[in-house]
């Protein structure tokens, strides 16, 4: 097979929405051609997909489904190998957030949520750890190939704990030794870095977060504002196509809240 160096290819997880979308569309801006994958968000990546292509023709494809089924992940990188060719980056950028706390989970003599919690483990473990950590090694061969890279997004907490959100910070935790594990054992072929987001977006459901404890977290960062989903593109995008020499590092971009 003849690889392009001037034409890079990219698989983004979760990148119908909010911050995949906004790495995805920088990443293309950059000459990327994108695989847009999502779950549940069609209409949102099929949008994305036209737009992008309306840009620059064939550049950009969507490809579904739940990254909890690991099956899934050979037919998602055949789907970018058949349209492309290659593979030079991948950004494990899907997750799952939401609180899980211990008291909830305690086991007593009258009640018990151990089974919810453990529902919640799978699915948090799954979506942040194991999804992108087998994902990984299916693109591996072909990043291989063309010296290609990988991006785990992860996040402050899996560096300082969030309370009430145990099982997610210990996720991102790994996911972060993951970045670190891997960048040690696929060098020199392939880079591996992690982007940390702090305050960046609120989650989607906002039921814990008033607007007084959006405020605290806000005045507990260095720069006193919140970032945006850009800042976060901004650092994927250097990390896959300016950055040299770097690879096991974690950049947290959290206006100096860590």
């Amino acid at each position: 097979m003849t690889y392009s160096a001037s034409q890079k290819v990219a698989i983004i997880t979760g990148a119908s929405k909010r911050i995949g979308r906004e790495i995805t569309s920088q990443l293309h801006k950059r000459g990327f051609n994108v695989a847009i994958h999502y779950h549940h968000s069609k209409i949102e990546a099929e949008t994305l997909a036209t737009s992008l292509n309306s840009v620059r023709t064939h550049s950009a494809i969507t490809v579904s489904g739940n990254l909890l089924n690991l099956d899934i992940f050979p037919q998602l990188v055949e789907a970018v190998i058949d349209n492309w060719g290659q593979l030079d980056l991948l950004v494990n950028n899907a997750s799952s957030f939401y609180p899980t706390p211990v008291e909830e989970a305690t086991i007593n003599l009258e009640t018990t949520n151990l089974e919810t919690t453990q529902q919640a483990w799978d699915d948090l473990m799954g979506s942040n750890l194991k999804a992108p950590y087998f994902l990984s090694l299916a693109c591996i061969p072909f990043l291989k190939l063309t010296q290609g890279k990988i991006i785990n997004i992860v996040d402050i907490y899996g560096l300082q704990p969030l309370i009430h959100h145990s099982i997610y910070s210990m996720a991102k935790a790994g996911l972060i030794m993951m970045t670190k594990a891997l960048a040690k054992e696929l060098a020199p072929d392939i880079e591996v870095n992690a982007v940390a987001p702090g305050a960046i977006l609120w989650p989607e459901d906002n039921a814990e977060l008033s607007s007084e404890k959006k405020q605290k977290i806000i005045d507990n960062t260095a720069m006193k504002t919140q970032g945006n989903a850009s800042d976060i593109a901004q650092a994927v995008t250097f990390l896959a196509c300016d950055a040299q020499y770097i690879s096991g590092n974690i950049i947290k971009v959290d206006g100096g809240r860590f």
